[in-house]
């Protein structure tokens, strides 16, 4: 997918999360998402719907490739070890669009 057609279709997501983050009436900080690393393959769906820029999506550090699975290390080498991290949890309002639109279902939330 090009750079255009991801901003295309990131413009889209930006508006339905903007008006899921006006209905979301968690204070921010009392949920945090939490990533399956062996699920996740860094295809950063969770970037774009994220109106409080709670992901990234970046090389998974080395002392977090520990105790992955056998499928979560053949995962993680097949994707350049691209996946979602989580510098700015503490911004999450739990709206939930990060766990709807991971195709793998990696992200849950949990209490802080």
């Amino acid at each position: 997918m090009s750079r255009r057609e991801r901003s295309a279709r990131r413009g889209g997501r930006c508006e339905a999360a903007a008006s899921a983050a006006v209905e979301c009436k968690q204070e921010p900080g009392l949920f945090v998402p939490v990533i399956d690393r062996n699920r996740c393959e860094g295809k950063a769906d969770c970037v774009e719907v994220c109106p409080y820029e709670v992901f990234v999506v970046t090389t998974l550090p080395v002392e977090q490739r520990t105790g992955l699975s056998f499928l979560g290390r053949l995962k993680g080498r097949a994707h350049g070890w691209q996946q979602a991290l989580t510098p700015n949890a503490e911004a999450c309002h739990a709206c939930g669009l990060c766990v709807k639109a991971c195709p793998e279902s990696a992200i849950t939330l949990a209490r802080a």
